[in-house]
């Protein structure tokens, strides 16, 4: 299966959960001034979960640029070395701005493994 098709998959199947698909923000933000590049799914949404921006859905998925620049675990090191750490990537998620909690996203998730990427239930 090819990234696209994944990408593609991931935000159809939460789409048909009532989730609004979010396009990806810009890498380097223009209006954060904590953040010099884009390191997570979520922070386009932070203003959202801090309570200063109010969205006109309660779920939200997107397949967002992200560039890896250290932080909180920094595994800069590993870069070039390892099949999985890369410096760009595209973080797939789902949100709930408190419409839907864990029970729920665990149910999503296992749907979306063994109902659209047909992985085995054991």
């Amino acid at each position: 299966m090819k990234a696209a098709d994944i990408r593609k998959t991931f935000l159809a199947y939460f789409q048909s959960k009532g989730h609004t698909i979010v396009a990806s923000s810009p890498v380097v933000p223009g209006d954060d001034p904590t953040l010099l590049f884009t390191n997570a799914g979520m922070n386009q949404f932070k203003d959202v979960f801090l309570g200063f921006d109010k969205r006109p859905y309660s779920r939200a998925t997107t397949s967002q640029k992200c560039i890896r620049a250290g932080g909180k675990h920094n595994d800069l090191d590993n870069v070039g070395y390892t099949a999985r750490h890369h410096t760009f990537f595209e973080m797939l998620g789902n949100f709930s701005f408190g419409d839907y909690f864990k029970h729920d996203a665990i149910q999503y998730a296992w749907g979306l493994l063994t109902e659209e990427f047909k992985l085995p239930k054991e």
